[in-house]
């Protein structure tokens, strides 16, 4: 494909005819069946993950491809019971669980009775020093505000400082899901605003009971990986989307409609002979508990394979209900992003030249490290792909753009029971798995616009300074 006007391209483009809704549909409705025979989920370590995954190994034979399981070994954190964050002392009280306070995961188990004594909460980086800590009394429990540095960070500067659990309360409105990545030292639990105001303003009285029930376990999971027989080994595009769900219902949307979308691309790519650039189609496990197939596959590569990957595409979610368009900020204009690899701005602009020959709006949406892509990123290669919206709230304007309901969230049924065929748009569904198979198709003949198309240095340089705020859907700090 040329490099001529993209309403051109795109009027010629093959892929996003052959890849029809009504394919994708079927794709979804299938995982859909095997969910619900299957204990209702399709989560990694689950019946309804292998056979899902069994699913597109089917589909990808049936079409020509050889598709391996590629297996990795992972601490997964489990909690066994509910948490609890009382204050014994002055005035009893138990806060809720999921309304007050939530466990960060990756937190160590414990349980405590102890003092409670605010750090440094005046301040916006409230536990980032040690030197926060300098009055700190050994064997209470720290409260600590949100801001400034990861939450692993301030749980360990409060497990060096003697304390014997940690309660990092929100610094801004309501709750947030929280994460300290790795094993803590001490049980650490996230909780909201009001939370944090009530114990800091209970004063030197203040006595809190915490318990958390978890612990980590080696498991092991995988990620499916085919890849088209022919085109460039060294320039290879990459396109990915996570195959597990939540534990909470059958994952229609997500990511069944991004597993769909970019299967059905894989089985009609194959039908157009051998491409220019090789293209390598994954489904990822256990995204849904940080990120963690895409990352280990990632990891395992050496520098050569790295440097081998041409770009990376990530589809999570392309049928949310109240759904936008929303293509990876590439450019690193949003607040939110990082700055992206070199070559990102060119998949952006892929994308919305795509939207803009169909006259559809397209909005950017942040490089967060909530999804796939992270672990591609941090590894300097150039990456993108789409998002239909989660749970961020669709405005009045947006309405004007894509229809649906303002002051309801772009996908209302977002890790519930709910995120069923029922509650998908089909036009989101429709207008994204075009965009999806224009893309590959575009990429499968020229990356010119992204990386040159002749390989970088052998060496990918990885961006050890790249600190996302967030690990999926766990905020980092």
């Amino acid at each position: 494909m040329g490099l001529g006007p993209a309403a051109a391209q795109a009027d010629t483009a093959q892929l996003p005819v052959l890849v029809t809704v009504d394919n994708v549909r079927a794709h979804m409705e299938n995982l859909e069946t095997i969910a619900e025979y299957n204990g209702g989920n399709r989560a990694s370590g689950t019946a309804g993950y292998d056979v899902s995954a069994k699913y597109v190994i089917d589909q990808l034979k049936r079409s020509g491809y050889k598709p391996k399981k590629h297996t990795f070994e992972f601490d997964s954190w489990k909690q066994h019971s509910d948490p609890v964050l009382s204050v014994t002392k002055p005035e009893p009280k138990d806060f809720v669980h999921e309304d007050d306070f939530s466990t960060m995961t990756y937190s160590t188990g414990g349980e405590a009775t102890a003092a409670g004594v605010p750090v440094n909460t005046d301040s916006g980086e409230s536990g980032c020093s040690a030197d926060d800590f300098t009055a700190f009394p050994e064997g209470a429990i720290a409260v600590i505000k949100r801001g400034g540095c990861t939450f692993a960070a301030k749980t360990q500067n409060a497990a060096d400082a003697g304390a014997v659990g940690a309660i990092i309360y929100n610094n801004q409105e309501g709750l947030f899901a929280g994460t300290v990545s790795e094993l803590s030292d001490i049980p650490v639990v996230g909780a909201s605003d009001a939370v944090g105001a009530e114990l800091v303003a209970a004063g030197s009285d203040l006595e809190l009971h915490l318990k958390v029930d978890a612990e980590v376990v080696t498991e092991s999971s995988y990620n499916v990986i085919a890849e088209t027989k022919g085109g460039r080994k060294d320039n290879v595009v990459v396109v990915g989307a996570h195959l597990d769900s939540v534990e909470d219902g059958p994952g229609v949307n997500d990511n069944g409609s991004g597993t769909a979308g970019v299967l059905e691309t894989a089985k009609q790519l194959a039908k157009l002979g051998k491409p220019r650039n090789k293209v390598r189609f994954a489904f990822w496990g256990t995204e849904e508990q940080g990120l963690i197939g895409s990352t280990k596959y990632v990891e395992g590569l050496n520098a050569k394979q790295l440097d081998d990957i041409a770009l990376y595409l990530n589809f999570d979610m392309i049928g949310s209900n109240n759904y936008g368009r929303f293509v990876y900020d590439g450019r690193g204009e949003l607040e939110g992003s990082l700055t992206p690899p070199s070559g990102s701005a060119a998949i952006q602009k892929t994308f919305e030249d795509y939207f803009d020959s169909k006259n559809q709006v397209s909005e950017p949406t942040e490089f967060s490290g909530r999804s796939d892509y992270s672990a591609f990123m941090e590894n300097d290669i150039p990456s993108g792909g789409l998002f239909s919206g989660g749970d961020s709230v669709k405005t009045e304007k947006q309405v004007e753009y894509y229809g649906g309901t303002a002051g309801t969230d772009f996908d209302p049924y977002y890790h519930t029971p709910d995120d069923t065929i029922e509650n998908i748009n089909w036009d989101s569904v429709d207008e994204l798995s075009d965009a999806l198979a224009y893309s590959v198709e575009r990429f499968s003949k020229n990356t010119l616009p992204v990386n040159g198309v002749a390989p970088r240095t052998l060496q990918a340089p990885v961006q050890a300074d790249m600190q996302f705020d967030r690990q999926g859907d766990h905020w980092l700090r």
